[in-house]
């Protein structure tokens, strides 16, 4: 009997024992094409030398140093080589351990800018429905997923929630992405009002909707009538790019498609690709400045911030990525990526959309394709498709829920950036054939 508490403790987990570039193995010597990077994290896959050895020698020379004593030659290292690849605007970083923490920082550096300037009546966050920005309460408060939130309820903070950019199920029958955007933009607007502008800190967003909506991007310009809209309010705007930035839509930041920049921007998971435990969060200069020039003090702190191994190696990371050129496979492999499962899945009568970027892509599931009605929410498909999945030698990302916190299905893939087409072509093999063994007729009625 395992003594760990798992996620699911009715579960039997396999166990895994080493990893092989794109693939995990268990105990029991089974391969798994690992076409999620578990939760879009391994963008490197598993095995990769550059930083396992970048995370040894830092062990060897220095495995902790507390930051109220120190600083550490990787962390500032790293912290040049983000800024130096980021908008002008931004000129500090701020280190964690994961995604949860950096939105938790973010949310604090947003609330500690206005009370150094003299607004600390601005105390409400607005957030978008059906979002995810982690599992901390502050987190959980910005998030809009229902079915995360509803037991913590009473322990979080005021926020407020608007519409999504969720155009499969958003957009109203012709209307056109300019219109949405819009109308999108003016329920945001409307929602600021009620609060009223001066009492509003920030605006929080995922840049592309990961684990709760399923790879969703938003249509053109709507993130450049959302920052209009903060600038002109003087509300901050933060994007959460822990699951979609670094890489995995193509660019280092996945906002640079958008044409806007956020003031502050929350990053993990491929940040140090699994290797060791790491999230940051990148400060723009008024921000840092306000905080610098008052009271000099970001009253904000965890013990393993800036850790000296995690730094090195989210830095080999980066130079990969760069250096190595492996940031630059991402937009070619996401065309064959996306052309693969459309060609596969173009006729299936329970995949109702296919939408993503780069290596980030999401497969909505549906009962009646024409309808968009989801299935029934105690059939569970999305855990079907995963026990498949798993099954067939495949690790993917289903989640349930998508529209409201209660139905809907998807599934997220986000394969890493080493991973050849061949691998593409048992990813959607794979997959299909795990959909097809959960949604037979018996599972159906």
């Amino acid at each position: 009997m395992s003594r760990v508490f798992h996620r699911n403790p009715r579960q039997s987990y396999p166990v895994a024992v080493r990893g092989e570039g794109a693939y995990l193995v268990d105990r029991d010597g089974k391969r798994y094409l690992d076409a999620s990077g578990g939760a879009a994290v391994s963008c490197l896959g598993h095995s990769d030398r550059a930083v396992i050895e970048a995370i040894g020698r830092q062990l060897e020379r220095l495995p902790f140093a507390h930051t109220s004593f120190f600083t550490n030659e990787p962390m500032e290292a790293l912290a040049d080589a983000l800024i130096a690849r980021a908008p002008e605007s931004f000129d500090k970083v701020y280190f964690v351990s994961g995604g949860s923490e950096a939105i938790e920082a973010a949310l604090k550096l947003a609330r500690q800018y206005f009370v150094e300037r003299g607004e600390p009546q601005r105390a409400r966050l607005i957030g978008r429905r059906q979002s995810y920005h982690g599992n901390t309460l502050g987190a959980l408060a910005v998030g809009g997923n229902q079915w995360r939130r509803r037991q913590f309820e009473p322990l979080l903070v005021a926020a407020t929630h608007v519409s999504p950019c969720y155009a499969y199920r958003g957009k109203e029958p012709g209307e056109g992405d300019a219109a949405y955007a819009e109308r999108l933009g003016k329920e945001l607007e409307d929602q600021i009002q009620q609060l009223g502008p001066a009492n509003v800190i920030a605006f929080v967003a995922e840049t592309v909707a990961g684990a709760t909506l399923g790879a969703v991007p938003p249509v053109p310009g709507y993130f450049k009538r959302v920052r209009e809209i903060c600038d002109r309010h003087g509300i901050l705007l933060i994007l959460d790019e822990v699951m979609c930035g670094m890489g995995r839509c193509g660019t280092l930041w996945a906002f640079e498609q958008e044409g806007v920049v956020p003031d502050l921007v929350a990053v993990a998971k491929g940040l140090g690709a699994g290797y060791q435990p790491i999230g940051a969060v990148l400060v723009g200069r008024n921000i840092s400045a306000a905080i610098a020039g008052g009271s000099g003090f970001f009253q904000h702190g965890h013990t393993y911030i800036g850790h000296a191994a995690a730094c090195a190696g989210a830095l080999a990371v980066h130079r990969r990525l760069h250096a190595d050129g492996l940031l630059a496979r991402v937009a070619p492999l996401g065309s064959v990526l996306e052309r693969k499962p459309r060609s596969a899945f173009a006729g299936h009568p329970h995949v109702g959309d296919i939408r993503g970027r780069g290596l980030f892509w999401g497969l909505e599931l549906v009962e009646e394709r024409a309808s968009k009605r989801p299935f029934d929410p105690k059939l569970r498909v999305h855990a079907r498709v995963k026990a498949a999945a798993l099954e067939a030698g495949l690790m993917c990302y289903p989640m349930g829920g998508t529209i409201d916190g209660r139905q809907g299905d998807h599934v997220l893939l986000a394969p890493p950036f080493i991973v050849e087409e061949p691998q593409l072509d048992e990813l959607v093999d794979k997959l299909g054939t795990s959909i097809q063994v959960a949604l037979t007729e018996e599972i159906r009625t």
